[in-house]
């Protein structure tokens, strides 16, 4: 059945802002799903009050609304548009499908007369009501664990002592496993089951059998009207039960299943999608199998909606999730669409991947002192990697390589653990190292056997990296120059750095990569194509490896390299890899723009990144998409393939930043603002000789580079004292000490975590304003895009601060220093593009915190407040397109624009909350108000010293 021409205009539900369990795969998800209805025609309004994201862009849908995402919001946006057909709450994770059940209830959707596509309620109270899931798989032959569900806290005493522990016990209609505990002993049962009710909005919990041990797999499946179902991809967890997925290591395609157990989990799959209602969409299915030979098959649960597995399956396999369940929402059938990737086949068909991916999580512990670090059933990572290989060693070593956590890989960089008990301790309560922690137990000479009967971890798994052990022991053997070719090619196929070789052989990692280069042992790139080249790809996705060269009959000897290189002028844009604390999504907003601008300027552009959550490695977003960690010998390769014009790295945040000094040491053009610029203004003490010259105030200020230097410092500066680190983002490690013990504690602990780093203390100004300006520079002209006032007080990260647009507070005389600093700032540095400015005021004078001319957390806030397109602007600046004066500024905001902070402290219950010089929030949302008189300026202001602490 082709399109349902009754569909003119639809309303889609967005995920809000980005929390720990609901990160920006739905951006990528919901970007796509509008994209797909506007080339069918068809009106979309969107609702989402994420400010960071491209798809609260205004170029991504008719009508952007970034309100709160309540029914209140829904009620006003179906009174403005009456002539909305339908509503899609499939690409908005478990805020969309939530929101969508309570306009539901309240008839909302009814008295508007809107229809609701792409899943129906009755399969979304199904799935998510445990015991109406129960039920409906009890009655279609379904095997699950025992189960029962308790809606009292009375009830669940009963089915503990009818099961037995251990037990697990899950809250109904929640997110990234919250409230879901395991119980081992009998006395912890009380507490996690009040924490279990507590947390269901529903007041109900599931309490299961565990099934320790077992193994867990996903699949991602579509269904059509027309009850067509294609499974796109059979994704393993690594980790066994107990680990939630969104916290495991997972692997597609699946590695260590029989084929009669997969045939048997598809059948079951299908199955149960075709159970649980009537509906045309994607849907995730989650299965237990028994680790014996009999590989008994259990059913976990099931999501009727794009999931965070959709967007890795799509990365994974190119086939896009999002954008062909929502052509099935509006009516379409499998048969009658394109596969995206090869334009020539049907869309009606099952990807064969010729590749691996594996899926490293990306925690950030550091941010939360005191939090158990324990993985479990509640997932804690903020965000995600994923490296595809020709092997699953391959592959796992390109993603441990792309989590930017100092590691270069599995092994070989000095950086394991050495003590027995700790490795033990670590593989017994699975860590979020654990992936490294396996090879120091092999490197130790714990069996494998042992090894697997604590994690429970597949013995294939172990095998795999036993095998990159004994390989790191054959390579230390030799020295660079006596090292045997095909030795060398193994450990590249196998996915070893030239750094971790480097360590190996004890030498520098230079002269490993003049050696593959002498000895022609180069990447090659392969096609991400759905198809195992079955078809011809259209879309140029690409993933390096390294392969046997082939020899002809006339004796040329080449590896086939599928990335061919056009004569165009490139731009190279490095992305922001993986979301953690204090570079989210924003920069993956920036670095889009930047793709997008550039191919305005007539540029072909080639994106660098390996997170498989952002609408950046989408692959129709640059004309080349290389799926590569922002690792150095990776980019370099690239570049050397590639030899584009330059490379842009002021807008992937501190990912992208951190490699400008070896792409100035190895004469390749940073696009905008130069390599010495950017490290004149990360060097705290440089910088400060900067202002002094330019006779701007600052803090007084010095450096200190060991524990006596900050005392000696302390003595002159007086207390309080802000202690920071170079070259960080986020605020990492950034202390206010108020005492000589204090201040030594923190530099010993902060040089022992950043070894050789230059330490700013600063004198801070206690009580003062904070504010920020974001501007466009192009050596010559300013152009300010906001000045930002934050109602907390100085001291309490910017990224963590209600911050208002444009300021509520500053006299004409604050503004008129800030407007001055900020231009002779930025003129100093010889900024050619954006630049982040951040001040405090006190006593009429604004004093100078830090400048970074860069793109920052703000931008994509400032844009969508003045609705206008600052990171193109500034791009084209960057190229050297258009000067500052060449563009019309006119922002429109009537009113004021407050960015609030969003916090994941619920995942760390035991977690200090309070607020300070290091960022803690994951997420942010905006809030239009017409004047201060408002309700919720009045509510924040109150509360703005609440949470100060040092």
């Amino acid at each position: 059945m082709p399109k349902n021409k009754d569909l003119k205009s639809i309303l889609l539900i967005g995920s809000g802002p980005i929390v720990i369990g609901q990160a920006c795969e739905f951006d990528y998800a919901g970007s796509q799903s509008l994209r797909s209805l506007r080339e069918d025609g068809i009106e979309t309004i969107l609702i989402n009050s994420n400010p960071a994201t491209i798809m609260t862009d205004p170029s991504m849908a008719d009508h952007v609304y970034l309100l709160p995402l309540t029914t209140k919001s829904i009620v006003e946006i179906l009174k403005k548009h009456p002539n909305i057909d339908a509503v899609l709450p499939t690409m908005g994770g478990q805020t969309a499908l939530n929101l969508c059940i309570e306009a539901d209830e309240k008839g909302i959707w009814k008295d508007f007369d809107v229809e609701l596509i792409g899943v129906d309620i009755a399969a979304i109270n199904i799935t998510e009501d445990r015991d109406q899931f129960k039920n409906l798989m009890r009655d279609i032959g379904i095997p699950m664990a025992p189960q029962a569900s308790a809606n009292s806290f009375l009830k669940g005493k009963e089915i503990a002592q009818e099961f037995g522990f251990p037990l697990v016990i899950r809250s109904s209609f929640t997110l990234g496993g919250a409230g879901a505990s395991f119980v081992f002993e009998e006395e912890d049962f009380d507490r996690l089951l009040s924490h279990g009710l507590e947390v269901s909005p529903v007041h109900e919990v599931m309490i299961d059998k565990a099934l320790l041990g077992w193994k867990e797999y996903e699949l991602e499946l579509l269904r059509d009207a027309n009850d067509n179902v294609v499974i796109i991809c059979a994704i393993e967890n690594m980790d066994p039960m107990g680990i939630h997925t969104g916290d495991s290591i997972t692997v597609a395609p699946a590695m260590t299943l029989s084929d009669v157990t997969y045939q048997k989990m598809r059948d079951m799959a299908i199955h149960m999608m075709r159970s649980i209602g009537d509906f045309a969409g994607g849907c995730n299915v989650q299965f237990a199998v028994n680790p014996d030979n009999e590989e008994e098959i259990i059913a976990i649960e099931i999501n009727p909606r794009v999931s965070r597995s959709s967007a890795l399956a799509s990365k994974a396999t190119g086939y896009p999730i999002a954008k062909i369940a929502t052509k099935l929402a509006i009516g379409y059938n499998l048969d009658e669409l394109d596969n995206q990737i090869t334009k020539s086949t049907s869309a009606l068909f099952e990807p064969t991947l010729d590749y691996v991916i594996v899926k490293i999580p990306r925690w950030n512990f550091d941010k939360f002192e005191g939090s158990d670090r324990t993985l479990g059933l509640q997932m804690k990572s903020v965000g995600e990697v994923m490296g595809i290989g020709r092997s699953f060693q391959e592959a796992l070593h390109k993603a441990t390589q792309s989590l930017e956590i100092k590691r270069n890989g599995l092994g070989a960089d000095g950086k394991g653990y050495k003590s027995y008990d700790q490795i033990i301790d670590k593989l017994t309560h699975a860590s979020w190292d654990r992936v490294f922690v396996i090879y120091d137990a092999i490197q130790m000479g714990i069996p494998l056997k042992r090894i697997h009967e604590i994690t429970k971890i597949d013995m294939w798994f172990l095998k795999q990296y036993e095998e990159l052990y004994a390989m790191e022991k054959e390579i230390s053997t030799f020295k660079v120059d006596t090292l045997p070719r095909n030795l060398l090619l193994e450990a590249k196929q196998r996915g070893f750095a030239d750094r971790q070789i480097a360590h190996m052989l004890g030498c520098l990692e230079s002269a490993v990569t003049s050696k593959r280069d002498e000895l022609k042992i180069n990447r090659v790139y392969k096609l991400v194509d759905t198809c195992a080249a079955e078809f011809v790809a259209q879309t140029p996705y690409f993933y390096s490896t390294f392969e046997n060269e082939m020899e002809l009959p006339d004796g040329t000897r080449f590896a086939q390299n599928e990335s061919v290189v056009s004569d165009k002028k490139k731009i190279v844009v490095l992305g922001s890899g993986p979301n953690r604390i204090g570079q989210g999504i924003e920069f993956d907003y920036c670095c889009v723009h930047g793709v997008l601008a550039a191919a305005e300027c007539g540029y072909e552009t080639i994106m660098i990144n390996c997170n498989p959550e952002t609408v950046s490695t989408d692959f129709d977003t640059a004309d080349k998409l290389y799926f590569e960690p922002v690792f150095w010998e990776h980019i370099y390769d690239i570049i050397r393939h590639e030899k584009p014009e330059g490379v842009i790295v002021q807008l992937g945040g501190q990912t992208a930043l951190k490699l400008a000094e070896k792409l100035d040491r190895y004469g390749i053009k940073i696009l905008g603002t130069s390599y010495q610029a950017l490290d004149l203004a990360e060097d705290r003490g440089s910088f400060s000789t900067l202002l002094k010259n330019l006779d701007i105030p600052y803090p007084e200020f010095d450096t200190a580079e060991t524990a006596d230097e900050a005392l000696a410092v302390a003595q002159k500066l007086d207390y309080p004292i802000l202690v920071r680190p170079s070259y960080v983002l986020g605020g990492q490690g950034m202390k206010i000490v108020i005492n000589d013990d204090e201040l030594e504690e923190h530099v010993v602990d902060l040089l022992r975590k950043i070894p050789n780093n230059k330490l700013l203390l600063d004198h801070y100004l206690d009580g003062a304003i904070e504010a920020e300006a974001d501007a466009i520079c192009d050596g010559e002209d300013v152009y300010i895009i906001g000045i930002m006032e934050h109602i907390e007080p100085c001291g309490i990260h910017s990224g963590d601060s209600n911050a208002t647009l444009p300021p509520f507070n500053l006299g004409d005389l604050i503004l008129e220093q800030i407007k001055d600093h900020t231009r002779k700032i930025a003129l100093a540095l010889d900024t050619v593009g954006l630049i982040n400015i951040q001040f405090a005021v006190k006593d009429d004078k604004v004093y100078i915190i830090e400048a970074n001319p860069r793109a920052s957390r703000t931008v994509p806030f400032i844009a969508k407040a003045y609705k206008e397109p600052y990171v193109n602007y500034a791009t084209k600046v960057m190229l050297g397109e258009k000067k500052v004066k060449d563009f019309n500024f006119n922002p429109q905001l009537e009113g004021y624009a407050i960015k609030q902070p969003v916090f994941s402290f619920n995942k760390f219950p035991n977690v200090n909350k309070n607020l300070g010089p290091e960022m803690k929030s994951t997420g942010e949302s905006i809030l239009f108000i017409d004047n201060l008189r408002d309700d919720a300026f009045y509510d924040l202001y109150a509360r703005r010293k609440m949470y100060l602490s040092n």
